[in-house]
């Protein structure tokens, strides 16, 4: 992988980690785009890495409510931050799952594959759409929508569904307030890609090539930073603006990506 194909890469996982538009699926959209030609494995290590990158921005962003969660848990009591601590745990089981069962399979979806891409994030799309047809509450999310949020998040692991998209959609329609689904959507992902790092690095998995290292180190700087930016702000475009325009925006992208797998590559 070339520098600077890496370090776009890395400002592409950092400007779309935060809006519902997938970042993993316009990951490999690019990919395609610049001629990316790594394995499925070696796709998915870069993609891990950036997403890393971007949970580290999320910290950053979020060390109060952090900081909140992790006092109250180490007040031993039945508290909110208590509360809210298991729901995260509760949310983090099916992507678990999945990720554990199911990994190679995983793997499997990237490498390129522009075609599925685009026919999930018109997937991303309707689901955007539905739950911008949803009527605004002040409900915060509960231990039963834990759990169902946290399928919509197995699910968004495919590339092309837009993992704050599909929980911030299934958290609306479940009838949960849309800033507090905003909160909970960016919160409950820390602790999986975390997980994820630790399991990879235990396992041997992360090994660089020497002459990879450097584009890899790039990218994630590149994905910090744009994450770091991307997370002041956007978060109050997510929360103001309206869905449909993210839906719009899903459908035209998965369209273009459909054909560009059937007329754009040789």
């Amino acid at each position: 992988m070339e520098l600077i194909d890496a370090i776009i890469l890395g400002i592409i996982q950092g400007l779309t980690e935060f809006l519902p538009v997938s970042s993993s699926g316009h990951l490999e959209l690019a990919k395609a785009i610049l001629g990316d030609s790594s394995l499925p494995e070696e796709s998915l290590l870069f993609t891990v890495i950036l997403h890393f990158a971007t949970a580290l921005s999320t910290l950053v962003v979020f060390w109060k409510d952090v900081w909140e969660i992790l006092r109250g848990l180490f007040q031993f009591k039945w508290n909110e931050q208590t509360k809210f601590s298991l729901k995260i745990i509760i949310s983090m089981i099916p992507a678990a799952l999945i990720g554990i069962l199911f990994e190679e399979q995983l793997e499997s979806f990237f490498g390129g594959n522009v075609q599925f891409v685009g026919f999930m994030l018109i997937v991303t799309a309707v689901l955007l759409y539905l739950a911008d047809k949803a009527k605004s509450t002040l409900k915060s999310v509960s231990f039963s929508n834990a759990f169902v949020i946290g399928i919509a998040q197995a699910i968004a692991m495919l590339p092309g569904i837009s993992r704050s998209g599909a929980t911030i959609s299934t958290s609306v329609l479940l009838g949960v307030d849309k800033t507090k689904s905003a909160r909970f959507s960016f919160l409950m992902v820390v602790p999986l890609i975390l997980g994820k790092i630790g399991k990879d690095l235990l396992s041997g998995d992360l090994v660089f090539q020497g002459n990879q290292a450097v584009a890899i180190g790039a990218g994630f700087i590149a994905a910090f930073v744009a994450g770091l930016a991307a997370c002041t702000w956007m978060i109050q475009l997510v929360r103001k603006s309206k869905l449909t325009y993210f839906a719009v925006y899903c459908l035209l992208v998965g369209l273009v990506a459909i054909g560009w797998s059937f007329w754009g590559t040789p």
